[in-house]
């Protein structure tokens, strides 16, 4: 028998506590079904839209986290070099490219695998390592898209942390 094929039962959903975890940070969030919700988040640069979504076959929690910069098609090879090297920086999750929309997205899965249940914290943690990695990013793809740089100045720009206080 695989270990994957046992029948645990699970005691809530895991979306439940993603809108428990929306609801105490006032987000606007809209509960589709059961087994997915969106959830606007505001951020320094620009708002997040953040779709979630219970993956029952898999049991994964999956995230998309999006920003509203649609890629002209002049640019999505530049955009494209991009998320090759801001993917190189990633421990986890990963930036796309959603072709049809022209949309650039952070996504990511929370494996509940054997009937794990899902945590506030580690809810908190999908979210947060969501809108980190678009807050970090976001100003490159704006300059690759809106300032025309190339990939390595956008990168170059925003990947310099800074030290002390001025």
């Amino acid at each position: 028998m695989d270990l994957t094929e046992l029948d645990l039962e699970r005691a809530g959903n895991p979306v439940d506590v993603i809108e428990q975890l929306a609801s105490t940070n006032d987000w606007m969030f809209d509960r589709s079904a059961e087994d997915e919700i969106t959830i606007n988040v505001g951020g320094s640069w620009t708002d997040y839209h953040v779709s979630i979504t219970w993956m029952d076959d898999i049991e994964a929690l999956h995230i998309a986290c999006a920003f509203d910069l649609k890629v002209p098609e002049a640019r999505r090879s530049e955009v494209l070099r991009l998320l090759n090297m801001v993917n190189e920086q990633m421990w986890v999750g990963h930036f796309d490219l959603w072709s049809g929309e022209g949309l650039v997205l952070y996504r990511h899965a929370l494996l509940l695998a054997g009937g794990a249940e899902a945590t506030d914290r580690q809810c908190a943690a999908l979210l947060s390592s969501a809108t980190d990695a678009c807050e970090r990013y976001y100003q490159a793809f704006q300059f690759v898209m809106w300032a025309g740089k190339s990939a390595r100045e956008a990168f170059d720009a925003v990947i310099f942390d800074t030290a002390g206080r001025a």
